[in-house]
């Protein structure tokens, strides 16, 4: 990458909304008013070519309702391949090296890549000249867009979360089955030991489910998805923000892996132990992410520490099933009751989206396309589907009918495949929930009445036992954590071409072999194994790591806030 300092140029001002920022207000609402919608100057058809770096396993090549609706308006189509498991890690280098782009792409994090390969095209100006509706969106956080200080170009748009968003319930956490709390009279689970013991307890009573052996806990540790279900909770249940591999000292900045924090090492300890009462799943670290998913579907697995979008098809297997009682509970799990969690810790406008590429044939037509995506009209049938199909309007207030809320509930995957509802979010910028539009209605379906009314009849029942109306209620507020500095350190790209990443992947490969085996370990092998992984991290040259992206946050915040942070 030559002309660009390595300093400066990991620095990603991409735009994204995490709404639980001070800004959003005590009421959470927003309204936002848009010119009218504008397809563009034709509708011509034509077809764009997309790579996108999650799986979208209801993909149904735009046949769905919403997708009719959008070639409808705009004229386009979308040829569309998403990456089922690898976030895109394989994938991109190789169109790097190739050359051979789709003509819009979201990379997630393999932004860097492509930018080095001279890939994607600069968004500033089409913006500025075509795309009226993304610029309200954005509106004076456009300046986050902008790649680093020494390279201004805007080479996405944020898609993965609306702008504004307001937070109203929580999709992570440590999970456990309504049928286990409500036999065992709705216990409290606050810290790892509560955790255990429920599970152990129903355990005990129910070895067996529908025939076939219980299994009180199970992870998914396939590929990058370790990280979900195995190594991010460690920073949770100690108290810790999500900043990716990284725990950022909020004082000093100073940026080292999150294993090497003593409280981490306690949370590997509980899952060693766990394993050695026979309470972890033996299969853990063997069985692949479509066997992880089975095993949910079937009922038999008790708890799980894991995010939504991970498991959610199992779980609407579960209600298509009948077996309500079957899906799970969403819990603030810490080490001990001293720990504040922070999941929701606010970390402001910090994103990554969805770009176009030098391949493209018409970048004008694609922006006017996203343009008319970001409109009221757009956002509207992203959200909510074709109105008199999938909602109507009522004394001027947009109501989803019961048959249709029901099928989103006990049917969701198919509903989805059939309706496209949620489908195109990733297409083009958003407002987020909480938002209003000129009409004085929100522009998701994610508000607290509607999410309280989108629960199964299990989860309103546990709800109801614990007091509380959504799953977020068991979590500390944003409101009581304090906002951070550099954002979401997991969006903040590196180069592509430095020694960091060289280095990134050796302790990326020494942790995903060393923390599965100190987990299997016997009780006793525990430290040994724990304090080696340590000491290979550093072996490996974690320390320089380290001190290099603790400057590339220290940039960051001094852009981001004008501190001047040595």
């Amino acid at each position: 990458m030559k002309g660009r300092s390595p300093k400066t140029f990991a620095m990603l001002l991409l735009a994204s909304a995490l709404a639980i920022t001070a800004g959003c207000g005590s009421s959470g609402e927003k309204t936002a008013s848009e010119k009218p919608a504008d397809a563009g100057d034709t509708t011509t058809p034509i077809t764009l070519t997309f790579f996108g770096a999650d799986a979208s396993p209801n993909w149904n090549n735009m046949k769905d309702a919403v997708g009719q609706e959008i070639t409808k308006a705009t004229g386009v189509t979308i040829e569309a391949e998403f990456d089922v498991n690898n976030g895109g890690e394989q994938k991109i280098p190789l169109m790097a090296a190739s050359g051979d782009y789709p003509d819009i792409i979201y990379p997630k994090g393999n932004l860097s890549k492509l930018v080095d390969a001279g890939a994607m095209l600069d968004l500033t100006d089409l913006i500025e000249e075509h795309a009226p509706n993304l610029k309200k969106i954005y509106g004076d956080q456009m300046n986050r867009l902008k790649y680093s200080n020494e390279d201004q170009a805007i080479y996405t748009i944020p898609t993965n979360v609306g702008v504004d968003n307001v937070v109203f319930d929580a999709t992570g956490g440590f999970e456990i089955q309504q049928k286990v709390l409500k036999e065992l009279g709705y216990p409290e689970v606050k810290t790892l030991e509560d955790y255990e013991n429920v599970l152990r307890a129903y355990y005990e009573k129910h070895p067996t489910i529908d025939g076939q052996p219980t299994i009180p806990l199970t992870l998914n540790a396939d590929d990058w998805k370790i990280m979900i279900t195995v190594t991010n909770p460690a920073f949770q249940a100690t108290g810790a923000p999500d900043d990716g591999e990284y725990y950022i000292d909020p004082e000093t900045y100073e940026a080292k892996l999150h294993y090497k924090r003593p409280e981490e090492k306690e949370y590997f300890r509980w899952l060693n132990k766990m394993y050695n009462e026979g309470l972890l799943d033996k299969d853990t670290f063997v069985q692949k992410d479509d066997q992880y998913k089975s095993k949910i579907a079937s009922g038999r697995v008790l708890g799980l520490i894991d995010q939504e979008w991970n498991y959610g098809e199992a779980e609407n297997a579960l209600k298509s099933a009948g077996k309500d009682d079957s899906t799970y509970a969403h819990f603030s799990v810490s080490l001990n009751k001293d720990i504040v969690d922070h999941t929701f810790q606010p970390t402001g406008f910090d994103g990554y989206g969805i770009g176009i590429t030098t391949s493209a044939k018409d970048p004008v037509r694609i922006i006017k396309f996203m343009d008319w995506l970001a409109s009221d009209e757009g956002q509207v049938l992203r959200n909510w589907g074709v109105e008199n199909q999938h909602y109507k309007v009522e004394n001027g207030k947009r109501i989803v009918p019961e048959d249709v809320q029901d099928r989103k509930i006990n049917d969701n995957s198919a509903f989805t495949k059939e309706s496209g509802i949620g489908m195109y979010g990733i297409f083009s910028a958003r407002y987020g929930d909480g938002v209003k539009d000129s009409t004085d209605n929100y522009y998701t379906t994610n508000f607290p009445e509607q999410i309280q009314a989108g629960y199964t009849a299990a989860e309103k029942e546990t709800l109801k036992a614990y007091g509380i109306t959504t799953w977020k209620d068991f979590f500390p507020s944003e409101k009581d954590l304090k906002l951070k500095d550099w954002g979401a350190a997991y969006n903040m790209p590196v180069p592509s071409d430095t020694e960091y990443n060289v280095t990134f992947q050796k302790t990326q490969d020494i942790i995903r072999k060393r923390i599965p085996e100190a987990i299997l370990a016997k009780p006793d092998q525990f430290d040994k194994l724990y304090d080696g992984l340590l000491a290979e991290l550093d072996k490996a040259g974690a320390v320089e790591m380290e001190k290099q992206y603790t400057v590339w946050i220290k940039d960051r915040v001094s852009l981001w806030t004008g501190k001047d942070v040595k």
